[in-house]
């Protein structure tokens, strides 16, 4: 028998961190707008991202990293490139001899998906999840290492 993953709005439901009525209502709201459904319930105020964030990593089976308090490795970092990072939000921080593990803010973005396993080079990619506001901090730490490091890759 397939296992079945729940829904996010399920998870948020189940947990009691909103109503079945919150729920409709964003999802009546999802079909016109076509917003994330995520989207619309902190624009309400009806979630806190933390919340939402567990229920995403659970939806979604993949761990939830705090990446502000994640050690970076610039070294493999720079093996990718920056558009990858800074676009599309994939950030590389994490490897062993087999694997990769890219902290991500939309799991569900599989151009992105593609071209960070292309990247990869024959490592085997894992996700993470992560906030917007850890991703963007993890974007200027990114900038500031590359103005930093540029002028030596150059000599």
């Amino acid at each position: 028998m397939a296992n079945k993953r729940k829904l996010t709005g399920e998870i948020l439901v189940q947990k009691g961190l909103i109503s079945q009525e919150q729920l409709a209502g964003a999802l009546g709201e999802q079909e016109v707008t076509k917003e994330f459904l995520g989207a619309i319930l902190l624009k309400k105020k009806w979630v806190k991202e933390k919340d939402l964030m567990q229920a995403l990593s659970e939806h979604f089976n993949i761990p939830l990293v705090d990446l502000k308090n994640q050690y970076i490795d610039w070294d493999l970092v720079k093996h990718f490139s920056p558009s990858l990072i800074m676009d599309h939000h994939y950030f590389p921080f994490a490897r062993d001899d087999r694997s990769v593990t890219m902290a991500v803010i939309n799991p569900l973005d599989a151009w992105s998906l593609k071209r960070a396993e292309e990247e990869s080079r024959g490592l085997v990619l894992k996700l993470a999840l992560t906030s917007q506001a850890d991703m963007e901090d993890a974007v200027k730490r990114y900038h500031l290492y590359i103005q930093k490091n540029v002028p030596k890759i150059l000599d």
